[in-house]
């Protein structure tokens, strides 16, 4: 889940923590778009799926204690996102690997200006009051560009649905 820090007027600041409208829980979908295991787990990619799918549980795990931390209140939409996390995941999969990788791509270099957004925000905010948790967002935005350079090690610019990453976004 990526700890939405927009605010009233579009303005981004901790003291307005995530609308109940906005969509903003992308980590927690991104647990279901990483069921390409069950399709292309026993491939060989799926040690490398299982690896990305391992950081994306780790981020998980800590973006759920923030949103505790920071009382954020999750999208009312969050049911609808799971639901198109997992079709984009599986629907991928079952396309073949290229196209899962064309989808991670996408995905990623999504989230990861998502990051870079939200980082911007906090240092022109108050970077020294917001250290800890710049440092984990840089941290999980280095990641997900791993995991997007990984989709690329891997033809995701082969397959025929690369071109066609603005679905993949959509979803993101």
């Amino acid at each position: 889940m990526i700890v939405c820090l927009t605010g009233a007027k579009g303005r981004w600041g901790l003291q307005f923590l995530c609308s109940p409208y906005r969509f903003c829980s992308t980590r927690i979908i991104l647990d279901n778009i990483n069921k390409p295991m069950a399709v292309l787990g026993r491939s060989s990619v799926g040690p490398v799926i299982r690896q990305m799918w391992e950081q994306e549980k780790d981020h998980l795990k800590k973006m759920k204690e923030l949103v505790v931390l920071y009382r954020v209140r999750p999208t009312i939409l969050l049911p609808l996102w799971d639901v198109a996390g997992y079709m984009l995941g599986a629907g991928t999969a079952l396309l073949g690997k290229k196209a899962a990788m064309a989808c991670t791509v996408a995905v990623e270099e999504s989230i990861a200006n998502h990051y870079n957004n939200q980082i911007r925000v906090l240092v022109e905010e108050d970077p020294e009051k917001y250290k800890e948790l710049l440092q984990i967002i840089k941290k999980f935005r280095d990641e997900e560009m791993e995991h997007h350079n990984t989709g690329l090690d891997y033809d995701a610019e082969l397959s025929p649905y690369h071109s066609g990453q603005n679905g993949c976004r959509i979803s993101s």
